[in-house]
């Protein structure tokens, strides 16, 4: 017990079942809607609101840094396929004391983002049938059950659920954006900064919860048919698609639109624009699918961390059933549900708003982003191409952390519980 708790070794190597692993498009398919989600129908009116027309910038870097980010999180999953993700990796880079800190900035940022993306959703469908913030808590509500239903039933279900999505998304997103193309005008770029050059950092921040994901799908690389091929193909993929809707969304918002970018519903305003009358309930689907998406990756990669975490003794063991390949962990998913039943209601309670919950959230991935990073410069081969990415995402990732502010107070928080669960279990395994 004692040695399974101060040196970890390295997950086995994983066989994949050609026949029942993820496959490329499905893997693409995950990470697009990881990533893409419920960013793109509530995020560019909120960074427009902060930076105006500049926050393209942010837009612009942020789309720029997913290709480091991405090709270091699929280098490493292709070469260790383990449901910890990037636990594992800093595992085997740092130590389990790092690892189990990380694990947990991940496995509990999801519970406090799941009520925000439900929230994103509501606000959608609220717009277009009404009923006030009673449909959108219970629009929230549905959708997490609605995930923990499919995650269920296993990731090869969740896989081709979310391939049907991510065809759907991108046609609706598409549709929104070329229709209302010709109503755009260059002269809603000025002022470009009108509240300064500096406003742009803060727009970052808040859109890191729309690049977040990235990290998400090494999560279920074990569950692959063959990680080492389909998992770095997968990435590209989505890198590509999601920075391209990404940055087709983001300036048609601000070229369309003008100063209404910065309030309400984006989407819904340049579907109304591009095809005529009201879209609201085009809208409506658009959310509920994109927030579905984001909610099956994200529940999915974590009940699969939850799992491994417990299998490393850095969770209460019986969480760990479901850490290997195939195996479906409804314990750890359970837990992530109830966590986020739990927040939704805190929610619902107090009449917080969903702009601090994902800026909470964003500060527990930038956290999982840096060691992540860090430890992919020990892992990947010295001079290899995923190791420069590595490097690059790194320096990235630190000017992020800057940027999050007092909101890394919450993965600070995780990490001291983390620790102190790990020298609990440690006393008691020694005694």
């Amino acid at each position: 017990m004692t040695e399974t708790l101060t040196r970890p070794q390295e997950p086995a190597a994983v066989a994949a079942s050609p026949a029942r692993g993820l496959t490329t498009a499905q893997g693409a398919a995950l990470y697009v809607g990881a990533v893409l989600g419920t960013g793109v129908i509530a995020l560019p009116a909120l960074a427009a609101q902060a930076a105006g027309p500049a926050s393209l910038i942010a837009w612009l870097g942020l789309v720029l840094l997913s290709v480091p980010l991405a090709m270091t999180f699929a280098a490493l999953g292709a070469r260790h396929p383990d449901a910890g993700g990037v636990s594992t990796y800093v595992r085997l880079a740092f130590g389990p004391r790092a690892a189990g800190a990380i694990g947990w900035c991940f496995y509990f940022a999801v519970p406090a983002g799941a009520p925000a993306a439900g929230l994103f959703a509501g606000a959608y469908v609220e717009a277009a049938i009404g009923g006030g913030q009673r449909t959108v808590l219970l629009t929230a509500a549905a959708l997490m059950l609605a995930v923990t239903a499919t995650n269920a039933f296993g990731v090869t279900v969740s896989g081709r659920v979310q391939l049907v999505l991510a065809v759907v998304l991108v046609a609706l997103l598409l549709t929104a954006v070329i229709s209302a193309a010709p109503h755009g005008d260059t002269g809603n770029l000025r002022p470009f900064a009108p509240n300064g050059w500096l406003a742009i950092a803060p727009a970052a921040a808040l859109l890191v919860w729309s690049f977040a994901g990235w990290e998400a799908i090494t999560h279920l690389a074990a569950d692959f048919r063959r990680p080492e091929r389909d998992l770095p193909r997968a990435a590209a993929i989505a890198v590509v698609v999601v920075g391209v809707l990404y940055l087709s969304v983001a300036a048609a918002g601000i070229l369309v639109l003008g100063p209404r970018a910065a309030s309400g519903a984006p989407l819904a305003r340049l579907l109304e624009i591009g095809l005529g009358g009201p879209a609201s309930a085009l809208a409506a689907a658009a959310a509920l699918l994109l927030t579905f998406g984001t909610m099956n990756a994200y529940y999915g990669s974590a009940a699969k961390l939850g799992a491994a975490l417990g299998r490393d003794g850095a969770l209460p063991g019986w969480l760990a059933r479901g850490a290997r390949a195939g195996d479906v962990p409804r314990r750890s998913l359970a837990v992530t549900s109830g966590l986020s039943a739990l927040a939704m209601v805190a929610v619902a309670v107090t009449g917080t708003g969903a702009e601090p919950l994902v800026l909470l959230a964003t500060g527990a991935f930038v956290a999982v982003y840096g060691l992540g990073t860090a430890a992919a410069l020990r892992l990947l081969p010295k001079g290899s191409a995923a190791r420069r990415h590595a490097l690059v995402a790194l320096v990235a990732v630190v000017g992020l952390l800057a940027a999050t502010g007092w909101y890394l107070l919450w993965p600070l928080v995780l990490t001291a519980g983390a620790l102190l669960y790990h020298q609990r279990r440690h006393r008691a395994a020694t005694a």
